[in-house]
């Protein structure tokens, strides 16, 4: 399961529990609704640290990606998709070499 999903679902479980236990308490419900999101932003801030931390983990390494095949789709737009290979040199011709194509 993706991080992005657990952290997902963790926080509108969160949500959903405080909003139970506000429902108990006799008040508005729109104020019912806006102390439970939050409240519950502040648990998931200490509780879900680690879905966070693992789901922006994931993030920086799928925009690494995106970032590496970006760079070589416009290298090979740009011709430079094969690295160049060296010609082999000629030997040089040495001195008193009356054929230097030798």
């Amino acid at each position: 399961m993706s991080a992005a999903l657990k952290y997902t679902l963790g926080r509108i479980g969160l949500f959903v529990a405080v909003l139970a236990g506000l429902w108990l308490i006799d008040m508005n419900v729109f104020l019912k609704l806006m102390l439970a999101l939050v409240f519950s932003a502040a648990l998931s801030f200490f509780l879900l640290r680690g879905w966070r931390d693992e789901m922006a983990a994931e993030i920086a390494e799928a925009a690494e990606r995106r970032r590496a095949e970006k760079e070589r789709l416009r290298s090979a737009l740009a011709g430079d998709d094969h690295p160049e290979t060296p010609t082999p040199n000629p030997t040089p011709p040495t001195e008193g070499d009356p054929d230097p194509q030798r």
